[in-house]
């Protein structure tokens, strides 16, 4: 069978290949990029739903349009608000997780041989997604404050970029937050250059000890001329259910038309039981307490972990401890001549039932073998001290 020719520079995801080793009775794992579902409000999410079919189930089951149903964008139009965005709910279109976000950008901005700017490393879906339109991606450097804006602008006056791809609050799987000044130098960039920066934001809502700066998106108000530069994809995936695969994008109106045009080709809508279901909790008002758990609950693993790396690991690994999000990004010194190569220490910590994911998959470009991704999310704080013993023991 021949197949599209664009498959040919896209790869099997390193992470879903990891997956069908976890099954081994006993491991401990760190490598998925999971919320943890004993944090899902349930008992909320059953409310919402009768609700939703009590109230407005012509609505809630019925084809609906693919811009997103009315009541949600209206609840999320006043969840963006609380954020310091203004945005009206036409101002936004709901998709099938924010991943469909991103793939509607490729879509509707990268033509074969379009320069695209992401973080290095960055979500690994994204590098996948955007090379499957052709785009020829190009890496900015981030350190612990997030993208080297400094070394940002280089890249967009040499290459002009289609648009720059950010995850700026606990990155994946970088972790990283990025500064307030540097938020203000990207939109005063995009606007010195005239390019479009896409904002990512998954897990802005994951903080542990003090709020994050404001969004890019938010920022847009203080930086005359960048709100027509900047969209917003946000998700509900990691702050309430991944199942509802609820999402959204904020954007120029011309962006959001193409994006709605594309989307009514692939799946019509986003489904509206979930849609409806999304706004009534939202309107419920539980958020606020789900969230305030959530982080508690992070936070007390993300602490677990880094003591757990600092005392099992020691110089053999350095990382910076993570103010928020799902994930710890660290990387392997060879001190002591222990191994230096994420890939090999892998493949020696699932021998000793303890799972994590390589980093160099996560590199558009020049990958680092000794970077690798750990997630705190999903292990209780016991699991998560006997794990890193283990990859301890593994190193």
């Amino acid at each position: 069978m021949q197949f599209a020719s664009r498959l040919d520079n896209v790869e099997t995801s390193a992470i879903r290949e990891l997956f069908k080793l976890l099954g081994t009775p006993g491991i401990i794992s760190f490598a998925g990029g999971f919320p943890d579902s004993a944090m899902f409000d349930v008992e909320g999410l059953k409310e919402a739903s009768s609700k939703a079919l009590a109230e407005e189930a012509g609505g809630a089951l019925q084809y609906g349009a693919t811009e997103g149903y009315e009541p949600l964008r209206t609840q999320l139009s006043a969840f963006m608000k609380t954020k310091g965005v203004e945005v009206e709910a036409s101002g936004l279109i709901v998709t099938t997780g924010s991943q469909q976000a991103l793939d509607l950008l490729g879509k509707t901005l990268i033509s074969p041989g379009d320069k695209v700017i992401v973080e290095g490393p960055t979500f690994l879906a994204t590098i996948q997604c955007f090379r499957l339109y052709g785009a020829q991606l190009i890496s900015a450097p981030v350190d612990a404050d997030g993208v080297r804006t400094d070394e940002l602008e280089k890249l967009i006056a040499e290459h002009k970029p289609k648009f720059v791809y950010l995850i700026p609050t606990f990155g994946n799987p970088s972790g990283a937050m990025l500064s307030l000044e540097r938020r203000r130098k990207v939109l005063e960039m995009a606007v010195r250059h005239q390019t479009l920066i896409v904002e990512d934001d998954p897990y802005g809502d994951l903080y542990f000890d003090q709020p994050p700066p404001p969004s890019i998106m938010s920022l847009t108000r203080e930086v005359p001329g960048s709100r027509e530069l900047v969209a917003h994809c946000g998700s509900l995936s990691k702050v309430l259910s991944p199942g509802l695969r609820i999402g959204w994008m904020i954007g120029p109106a011309e962006l959001l038309a193409k994006a709605t045009m594309c989307k009514q080709f692939s799946d019509a809508h986003t489904s509206t039981f979930a849609q409806a279901t999304a706004a009534q909790y939202l309107k419920s008002g539980r958020m606020p307490a789900t969230l305030a758990h959530v982080r508690e609950v992070y936070a007390e693993r993300a602490r677990a972990m880094g003591e757990a790396l600092q005392r099992e690991l020691g110089d053999a690994i350095t990382f910076t401890q993570p103010g928020g999000g799902l994930f710890f990004w660290a990387r392997l010194t060879g001190a002591g001549g222990k191994v230096a190569d994420a890939n090999v220490l892998a493949k020696r910590a699932i021998e000793k039932l303890v799972a994590f994911v390589p980093g160099a998959p996560f590199f558009a470009e020049k990958p680092d073998v000794a970077t690798l991704r750990l997630s705190f999310a999903t292990a209780n704080v016991e699991k998560i001290r006997e794990g890193i013993a283990r990859l301890g023991e593994a190193l």
